[in-house]
């Protein structure tokens, strides 16, 4: 049930934005009561933190596993975690919308709970530029935080537009994007 709660929920942020959906609203539209919803979340902002933490959690997780892949360059790790963004739009683009719009409604000590998790993230991909720079994958004078932003940017922002059975694929999607970023960083 908890599950469908949060799935059922997603929808309705999605659709109406969070401070528009009311318990009641979720409620009614899954045929469940309040104390059903009270047995799972203590209140609407911990269902939008778990959200939050469901999603960043699996990003992490996937993005661990292309990191730690020492058959892969880092250009490959790059294109990897690029591909793995955009992907995500594609079965996680409801809670994509959630994460990046719905923040704002976290509390000081709930938000100290993802943005770390969320920093994590960028500083990981901050170190896959380092790491390719001293290879010398990349160039070495980049400024490797502000091309993570831009990557982020690129990538974060995907799902106001990217249309999964749009003209082109996750996949399509993620090549244009790694060979316009290597095109500007890659050792000539």
């Amino acid at each position: 049930m908890k599950e469908k709660i949060t799935e059922q929920s997603i929808r309705l942020f999605e659709k109406k934005g969070f401070s528009e959906t009311s318990i009641q609203d979720l409620v009614e539209s899954i045929g469940v009561t309040k104390g059903t919803f009270y047995y799972y979340f203590s209140s609407k902002e911990e269902l939008l933190l778990d959200i939050h933490l469901g999603y960043i959690n699996e990003l992490l997780q996937h993005q661990e596993r292309i990191l730690n892949d020492n058959s892969k360059s880092c250009k490959e790790k790059l294109f990897e975690i690029v591909r793995m963004l955009i992907t995500n739009i594609k079965t996680q683009g409801q809670a994509a919308k959630i994460f990046f719009r719905e923040m704002k409604n976290l509390s000081e000590e709930r938000l100290a709970i993802v943005v770390p998790k969320r920093d994590q993230f960028r500083l990981n991909i901050e170190g896959l530029i380092i790491e390719g720079m001293k290879l010398g994958e990349f160039r070495p004078d980049l400024n490797a935080s502000i091309i993570t932003f831009g990557i982020l940017g690129i990538t974060n922002w995907s799902y106001q537009w990217f249309n999964p059975s749009g003209k082109s694929s996750d996949s399509e999607v993620a090549e244009i994007f790694v060979e316009m970023i290597l095109k500007g960083i890659q050792v000539k």
